[in-house]
């Protein structure tokens, strides 16, 4: 007789009980399915910058490396939680078995191909093989399984996109649909981290939405990695230095802004220690989006107050309503964003 499982999928939870099985640090990844839960043929993941940054660290680069990382992490967890940034990222793959209490719930059936929009970090999987890791885009191609939970969030994948150039964008999905809800006409916008995969969406919207009497401003760590930005023209100003001195930021958007510093700074670098940076360079009353998986609450936290900054600060939740058919969108209105995605992540 099939189980019944919980909708947030707590019945997964080995260790410690009493969590989601997100925080755990240990999940049943057996591929039985639940009554309620989706079983899915696992085609590639997309793991998201942070966390493969850190894995490509501490491998050295090496490619072989990296497989014993990812398969280790999984087969310890039963999920790809990386340990040290506690991040995983997303999957595409084929529906193979839909539980029956989600008949009548969800318009998936056996055979749709789809992406998961919940973290890798909570989702109980198993690699079997890893058949191709491509560095540069963060993706690995996999023989394996997955479940997604009744709570689970997934975006069927579209006919108009190829399935590479769509994992790519939906896994950073989150990042310009808030920026959307985040940008006002007239507002001065800085991205850190804008000439990554996030960070140029973000200058997209960003630059729609902040119109003529705006300025939106593109940090990048090397100047040749502005002239993509530049090239699209979704940036005012492009200016190139270490997003982890906070100092060289403030003086740096000091310069770029008259000494008015920016009403939305929006943190896209995949690596620790940005926190100061996007902190001093938001104006009082200003506001903070803390998109990278590498954010410390507690250095964002504890460093406004140090240097008495009254700022709103957000946590970048990966979901917001209609995420999914933003970034997409973008794919199909601009065949300048398009082509270039398509270069750099498909």
């Amino acid at each position: 007789m099939i189980k019944k499982g919980n909708p947030y999928g707590t019945h997964r939870v080995i260790e410690p009980k009493g969590v989601l099985p997100q925080p755990a640090t240990k999940i049943d990844n057996s591929m039985e399915i639940y009554d309620n839960e989706i079983r899915i043929n696992v085609q590639t993941l997309n793991v998201d910058s942070a966390s493969f940054t850190q894995i490509k660290d501490q491998a050295g680069g090496d490619e072989g490396k990296i497989k014993v990382i990812m398969k280790g992490i999984v087969a310890d967890r039963g999920k790809h939680q990386n340990p040290v940034t506690g991040s995983g990222g997303m999957l595409i793959g084929t529906v193979e078995e839909i539980g029956p209490a989600l008949e009548g719930k969800t318009d998936l059936k056996v055979g749709d191909k789809i992406a998961t929009l919940v973290s890798l970090s909570l989702t109980p999987l198993v690699i079997e093989e890893i058949t191709a890791v491509r560095k540069d885009i963060d993706q690995v191609d996999i023989k394996g399984k997955a479940i997604l939970f009744e709570s689970g969030i997934y975006a069927k994948l579209p006919d108009d996109i190829p399935e590479n150039l769509a994992l790519s964008v939906l896994d950073v999905a989150g990042a310009p649909a808030q920026t959307v809800k985040l940008v006002k006409e007239g507002d001065t916008v800085l991205v850190l981290g804008g000439a990554g995969k996030s960070g140029i969406l973000c200058l997209y919207e960003a630059k729609k939405l902040a119109g003529p009497n705006g300025k939106v401003i593109c940090w990048a760590h090397r100047e040749v990695s502005l002239e993509k930005v530049k090239k699209l023209g979704i940036a005012d100003v492009c200016i190139s230095g270490d997003a982890t001195n906070a100092m060289e930021v403030y003086d740096k958007v000091m310069e770029a802004t008259d000494g008015k510093l920016c009403d939305l700074v929006i943190s896209c670098v995949s690596r620790p220690n940005c926190e100061m940076s996007s902190i001093l360079a938001t104006k009082d009353e200003g506001t903070v989006y803390f998109f990278s998986m590498a954010t410390s609450f507690t250095k964002a936290a504890l460093g406004a107050e140090g240097v008495g900054k009254d700022i709103n600060m957000i946590i970048g939740n990966g979901y917001t309503k209609g995420h999914a058919d933003t970034s997409l969108q973008i794919m199909r209105e601009s065949k300048e964003m398009r082509d270039l995605y398509t270069k750099l992540y498909a």
